[in-house]
């Protein structure tokens, strides 16, 4: 990968990038799904977490954080380095691993969960491994849980068939925003079929920048 994540992760911050809006649907995705399972337990994956800024975000502005127990894998050192600092502001358990999100190895001690974040993988992965994320998705979920995900609605837009992807593998549309004014999108879709066991040694994608 040629990119430098860090350097894009800062577009967060500035005022004329659209990732500002983008993130606030993710964490407004991530907010509703922790209110419709308070009180109880809730345990998350972040795959290609970044800086856990969209998870961390909104667990720094919730008294019951503490019911939290999440493990975020990202790739790049300094964004982990970022991440770890952060996590350990939060009352929530929250394990950052440096790793490889795309191995199922690094998932083995963390699913299922309750909410699965995908975020910022479907648009960097060619159309061929992003359906083989989604089929695979149901062995990160415990049942009932929620995937959030991300991806550009750019020629040729994909978003048609990753929704009925989810749909075809058993998890039900919960939400899709995308914006009239911007090319952005987040999904949220629910697992109603039965969840699958992991699959040690899989290789679900490969970014191509």
């Amino acid at each position: 990968m040629g990119t430098d994540w860090s350097k894009w992760h800062d577009a967060y911050d500035r005022a004329d990038s659209s990732l500002g809006d983008r993130l606030t649907a993710v964490r407004a995705a991530i907010a509703r799904r922790l209110d419709d399972a308070a009180p109880g337990p809730m345990r998350v994956i972040s795959a290609c977490a970044g800086d856990g800024r969209d998870l961390l975000g909104v667990l720094a502005q919730r008294p019951d954080s503490a019911r939290v127990s999440a493990l975020l894998v990202e790739y790049d050192a300094g964004l982990v380095s970022r991440a770890r600092q952060a996590a350990s502001r939060s009352a929530a358990t929250v394990v950052v691993r440096e790793g490889d999100a795309a191995c199922s190895d690094r998932y083995l001690h963390a699913a299922p969960a309750d909410l699965v974040l995908l975020c910022g993988i479907f648009g960097n992965i060619s159309d061929a491994d992003v359906r083989t994320t989604i089929e695979a998705a149901p062995e990160l979920c415990a049942a009932g849980a929620e995937v959030v995900w991300t991806r550009h609605r750019r020629h040729p837009d994909l978003t048609p068939s990753i929704r009925r992807w989810f749909d075809e593998v058993g998890f039900e549309e919960v939400d899709f925003t995308a914006p009239q004014s911007d090319h952005w999108s987040v999904g949220v879709h629910r697992l109603v079929a039965a969840p699958r066991p992991l699959e040690p040694g899989r290789r679900w994608f490969t970014f191509f920048r």
